[in-house]
């Protein structure tokens, strides 16, 4: 587990911005680094950027993050069974879904 930080050991805003896109090169999402930051004892809120602010091209909004995982294990699925009528109803409505959240979010 994590050294927790006291709050005289306050990270300086650039280190705390390593931190994140050092965490971001784990392949966590904005909400995942924010949890491992505070376990750590580390608040987002006390410093000036968003996190998805610092990760900048590199953020992905986890709902689209998600559902791209979810039509990529459909899909899977649906290739190796091509008799599966309901699962492919299920890939027209998950891209569907997918495309509304990405015009949504401009992703």
């Amino acid at each position: 587990m994590p050294k927790k930080i006291t709050k005289s050991e306050k990270l300086s805003q650039k280190e705390y911005e390593e931190k994140v896109l050092k965490l971001a090169s784990k392949e966590f999402t904005s909400e995942k680094i924010g949890e491992e930051l505070r376990r750590e004892g580390i608040h987002p809120k006390e410093y000036e950027k968003k996190i998805s602010k610092i990760l900048g091209d590199k953020y992905i909004n986890p709902d689209i993050k998600n559902v791209e995982a979810k039509l990529e294990r459909v899909k899977k699925h649906y290739e190796k069974n091509k008799q599966d009528k309901r699962a492919m109803r299920e890939k027209d409505r998950i891209f569907a879904q997918l495309r509304k959240l990405k015009k949504y979010f401009g992703g």
